[in-house]
């Protein structure tokens, strides 16, 4: 099988899909690099100098913001045939493979996304994933195995414990792991995150979102998206989120609306048929036939509970984009380069569900499809912009990094949206 990053890395350094040059040039304001909006990529006059000059012409001169537009050339053939491979092995040695197709669907993914010419890198090595996963294997199988036990029931409990407070820890050590081992134009991503503000961000802000109710919730997403950015580094570039609590409350509101709405679609209907019922029975309580009411009443609920768990599924994957688009719209690095988002969350959360559909009626076959599908669509809606040449960034060495994080995140299906 030939190595996906390989065969990323003999493309030309260009947009391969369309042989044209990747930098559009705009004029900045004059006041700085960027209108601070946050609200997008900068779509550019077409006035600006043009293709690879960045310097100012004198004193006065405002500084040149160059887009580099994201572009992904990956293919749903091409990632089928990976992926089914991959999926044969993990199942041939099984589990014991898992490291190594984790690790080659994220080379594929990484090799097939290109910024100004040159695309991502992920070099993790699948033979320390796999130790780590083999011990948070074994732990959550002892979970498994003693929670069904009266006698070791403590043992699950503890290990469920020892969970809970290693959480933040594992994050931590998941987000170090995951960065170091992104590449860009040689250089690695690291992130510096202190443990003990992870326990701030992943720890109390997820304590006082449960015992609030979830009114903390937002504040927890603010939390965690700050920890996450503000730890990040490329090269000698450090990371920064420019955003603010207040709009992941309004996006947290239109979660909210979504479930409200859809209490209301069932309230109304169901009204209805109640009303019907007790009209054809003559609105004598004596009279009423209480057998098809309470065959009328189960149908009702599995019916609401099927519609409320689509909906709480909608809700939430709207939640995601809305909070992956406002993270990427107010991301900087070094002072000198932000990331723009265009995608529609509505539109994703579309393409979320039919990629649902699809997978459900091919029996998982769709998976490498949707996987596809949905990736094209979040990253070329994704543009960076810089007023210095992206080479200039210096790179910085680091050491490695445990990836015990990693196996448990991935293992546990937390999601970090890192």
């Amino acid at each position: 099988m030939s190595d996906p990053v390989s065969l990323s890395k003999d493309r030309p350094a260009a947009v391969p899909d369309s042989g044209t040059p990747l930098g559009r040039h705009a004029a900045a304001p004059a006041t700085g690099p960027d209108t601070g909006s946050g609200t997008g990529p900068d779509t550019g006059s077409g006035t600006g100098p043009s293709a690879g000059t960045h310097a100012a012409d004198g004193p006065q001169a405002a500084p040149v913001v160059t887009a580099y537009p994201v572009s992904f050339t990956g293919s749903a053939g091409e990632y089928f045939r990976l992926w089914i491979v991959n999926s044969a092995l993990t199942v041939v040695t099984l589990g014991l493979y898992l490291p190594w197709a984790r690790v080659r669907n994220r080379q594929y993914f990484y090799g097939h996304t290109w910024v100004d010419g040159h695309n991502f890198e992920y070099r993790a090595d699948p033979r320390r994933l796999l130790r780590s996963y083999l011990l948070v294997g074994a732990l959550f199988l002892a979970y498994v195995l003693t929670s069904e036990s009266e006698s070791l029931g403590w043992v699950s409990g503890l290990i469920a414990l020892l969970f809970l407070g290693l959480y933040p820890w594992l994050v931590a050590q998941s987000m170090r792991f995951q960065a170091v081992n992104t590449v860009h134009r040689g250089l690695r991503f690291h992130f510096d995150g202190r443990v003990q503000d992870a326990y701030v961000a992943y720890g109390a802000a997820n304590v006082a979102a449960a015992v609030s109710g979830g009114l903390a919730l937002p504040w927890a997403w603010f939390m965690q998206r700050r920890y996450q950015l503000n730890n990040l580094r490329y090269g000698s570039a450090r990371g920064l989120f420019r955003g603010d609590v207040a709009p992941m409350y309004l996006i947290a509101l239109v979660g909210v609306g979504l479930l409200v709405g859809a209490g209301l679609l069932l309230a109304i209907p169901a009204g209805v048929a109640l009303v019907a019922w007790m009209a054809s029975q003559g609105f004598e309580l004596d009279s009423l036939n209480w057998n098809s009411a309470g065959l009328l009443g189960v149908l009702f609920v599995v019916v609401a509970y099927v519609i409320l768990l689509a909906m709480n599924g909608v809700a939430w994957q709207y939640v995601r984009a809305a909070t992956m688009r406002y993270v990427l719209n107010n991301a900087e690095l070094g002072g000198v380069v932000r990331t723009g988002a265009t995608f529609n969350p509505w539109q994703v959360v579309w393409i979320t569900v039919s990629n649902g559909v699809a997978q459900v009626l091919t029996l998982g076959l769709a998976t490498p499809w949707a996987d596809i599908r949905r990736n094209r669509y979040l990253l070329e809606g994704v543009t960076v912009r810089a007023i210095v040449p992206l080479d200039e960034f210096a790179g910085r060495q680091g050491g490695p990094e445990s990836a015990l994080g990693e196996a448990a995140t991935e293992l546990l299906d937390i999601g970090l949206g890192f």
